[in-house]
Order: C-alpha cells, then structure tokens, then sequence
C-alpha cells in the first residue's frame, strides 16, 4: 500500500477510550505528521502520531464516529485543508458481529486532493482520451484548419454525412455543403473568426453563420439541416475551427409544419388571414399592378340553420376548393373569417379581376363543379367586392377596406353579384 497516493489506516478505541492506529501506510504517516513508518511498530497510539501539522479537528471526528449509536452508520467524509495539502477523508464504520452493536473500528482512506489537481497527465495519455470523447460523441465533430481543409471526422460524422474519415481527411469543408453555400463559406468563416471572442460567456455556442438555415450535404447529394456550434483553436502558431454538427431534422420538420399551421386555416386548407395580409403587402412593395376581392357566402347562417353545421362547413370546404382553383399560379385564395374569402391577383388590372371575380360567381351559383357531397348538394351564392390598386398605394388596410364597401354595396344592392369599387 505504500506506493499508491491513496492513504489508509484501521483506528480502534483502547480500553481506555484512546484512539489506536493498528495498520497504516506511509501517505498516512504524511497525513499526521508522525515519524516514518519504517521506524513504528503497530498497533500505534494515535496521540503519538499527531504533531502540529496534522489535520486540526481529525481527531475529534474520530471520537464523534466512535461515539455515533445510528446503528446503519453511513460513510462520513470529512474534508481537511492544511498549508498546501487539501486532504479528503472517507471515514467508515466498522461493527463486529450482526447485532448492530457499537462501532470497533474505523476505515480511514483519503487523498490529497491538491495534488490531484496539480497533477499533469501524460500527452499520450490525454490524447488517448481526447480521442475516445471524440469517438463517442453523439454529435458529429469536424475541424477544420486554416486552409479549409477537414482534419478530423470522428464517428458521428461519418454517420451523419455518409464519408468515411479516410475519404474527407485533408479535403475542403466545402465538401459537407450544399453547392449554393460553398463560394460564400470562406467569407463567412473570415467573419466569424474576426468577430470569435472566447472568454465572453454566451446564452447559446457560437455559430458560423447566425442565420435559421444551416445546410450540410450528405454523400448521396441530399441537403441535411443541421445546427452548428463551432470554436476557434489558436495551435502551434496555426488556427484551427472545431465544429459540433447535429442533425435537425425532425426539428426542422417539425417547425415546417408548425409555421403551415399558424398560417393555414384548419377547416379549408387555405391559407388565413394573416398569410394573405403578408402576400398582399409584399407585391404592394413593389410597383405590380394588383387588384383584390372579398367574397361572402350569401345568406350562410340560413344554410346553418336549414342543414346543419356540418353541411354549413361543407360549403366553406367547397367554396375554398373551387375559389383556390380559380385563382393559382401568381394569385392567392384566402379565408378571411367566417364565411368571408379574400383573394389577391398581382398583375391583374380592373377589367382581368371583374371577369375573374363574374366567373367565379356564376360557377358557385350553377354548381359548375365536381364534388362528392355527403348528401345531396347545397344550393349557395355570393357576393363579391372588387378592388384594383391604385397608383403608388401601399396600405394594405386602406385596399381591404375599399374592397369591403365594395362587398357591401354588392350585398345590398340584392347578393349574389359582383361589384367593382
């Protein structure tokens, strides 16, 4: 035992309620500052060993663990710091017997934790380590040199692109990118190295590009969304990148369907309120001719009320199918509330969005359509209110709102018409 850092000693209470070493190892001897242990003979008082430099409060909680009555007694440990020693005690109980009686001995076992610190592991024994982190790593890990040029791949990488370490070794990063992000990765890297600072502590890993879409490029050709944290390496003189890639897929699938339902409508499919308004004000932040129109299904709480609500929602499905149909390509058929559709022509002057919006009414009033209704069909009609842009407008409220009026007008002057405002 004497060659192993670790120190150890068996203690018992004498008769006499004195402290008595009966076996220990040199580190021990270290611990109390007694003599060397070649020159003792066990069993040792314990007294005996102690000088000035030994542990203050050792002793005491020796006694204080003889002393305990707890029959299932846990380890204690007990932390001692003394000029530059930092010593770490286990002490453990030890009873005779099966009765739960009082403590007999103590296991004492501890080690110099500042030497522990202090200690310097071996290079080749910290590469080794190094390397078995990196393999097991969940993540993908690349580095990258100053070239640009990949110098190291570990396992995980390998999975996720599809190259084996032996085929990317010493080749461009660029490789793992999808073809349109390659002549602008220099740069960015350059941005980021420029701008790295390590020591300021930050919510989230540093990335190389600060955009939502990352791409990398498996073998096969397919692009793979990923996050990136990345870190600089200033090495023997050289600079070194060190990214850590995980694949998010299913997160990216995931806020794809998420961001198409926060601007979907759940019951027709078509697009809401809120995408229509977005798809509106980008072509007015151009100067393409555009007109707009809002439809509402004609006297629909009486549908409601004669047929029922389901019957009711069929007709807003049947009414969004035949309205998207109408307006594809370059246009967009929208639900804008209710029983209320909205729908934006870009390049469309008045004459095109009156014919467009004429057509669309007397295909819902003839039920010139195919659909399977499950029962037998609903007879409904529409009003519909015309807007065109007019020159330099870019309020977006202020061209719903003339379409509205127009709408209105339509309604009141009998339903079932269009009208241009």
């Amino acid at each position: 035992m004497d060659d192993i850092s670790l120190c150890a000693a068996m203690i018992r209470l004498d008769e006499s309620k004195n402290l008595i070493v009966t076996a220990c190892n040199a580190p021990f001897f270290k611990l109390t500052g007694g003599a060397d242990a070649d020159r003792q003979t066990f069993p040792i008082p314990f007294d005996a060993l102690v000088t000035e430099s030994a542990p203050p409060g050792f002793r005491e909680k020796l006694l204080a663990c003889f002393a305990s009555s707890r029959p299932q007694e846990p380890e204690q440990t007990h932390d001692v710091r003394e000029g530059g020693h930092w010593w770490r005690l286990t002490l453990k109980p030890i009873r005779h017997g099966n009765d739960g009686g009082s403590v007999r001995e103590i296991l004492v076992t501890g080690f110099d934790m500042a030497a522990k610190i202090n200690s310097t592991p071996e290079p080749e024994a910290n590469a080794s380590r190094y390397r078995a982190l990196v393999d097991l790593a969940y993540d993908a890990i690349v580095t990258m040199d100053d070239q640009h040029n990949i110098t190291l791949f570990n396992r995980a990488a390998e999975n996720l692109f599809g190259y084996s370490a032996a085929e990317v070794l010493g080749r461009p990063i660029v490789t793992l990118l999808p073809e349109k992000f390659r002549a602008h990765h220099p740069r960015k890297v350059q941005q980021f190295s420029d701008s790295y600072q390590p020591g300021l502590r930050q919510a989230t890993a540093p990335r190389m590009d600060q955009s939502n879409s990352v791409y990398g490029q498996h073998r096969d050709g397919s692009v793979i969304p990923v996050e990136i944290a990345v870190s600089r390496i200033d090495l023997n003189g050289g600079t070194e990148f060190m990214a850590v890639v995980r694949d998010i897929t299913d997160r990216a699938r995931l806020m794809d369907l998420l961001k198409k339902q926060a601007a979907t409508d759940a019951l027709t499919g078509l697009p809401n309120r809120r995408e229509f308004l977005e798809f509106v004000e980008k072509v007015l932040g151009t100067g393409d001719a555009l007109s707009v129109f809002i439809l509402d299904i004609d006297f629909f709480k009486e549908i409601n009320d004669q047929h029922g609500h389901d019957a009711g929602d069929e007709v807003l499905r049947v009414l969004a199918k035949v309205g998207a149909s109408m307006t594809d390509g370059a246009g967009l058929f929208a639900r804008w509330g209710g029983e209320e559709f909205v729908a934006a022509l870009p390049g469309a002057g008045a004459d095109l969005a009156h014919v467009i919006a004429e057509e669309l009414r007397q295909r819902y009033e003839r039920q010139d359509f195919e659909h399977q209704w499950p029962h037998k069909p609903i007879p409904f009609t529409v009003s519909i209110g015309v807007v065109t842009r007019e020159a330099g407008e870019v309020d977006v409220d202020a061209l719903m709102k003339r379409a509205d009026r127009a709408l209105y007008r339509a309604k009141r002057s009998g339903r079932n018409r269009v009208e241009v405002g």
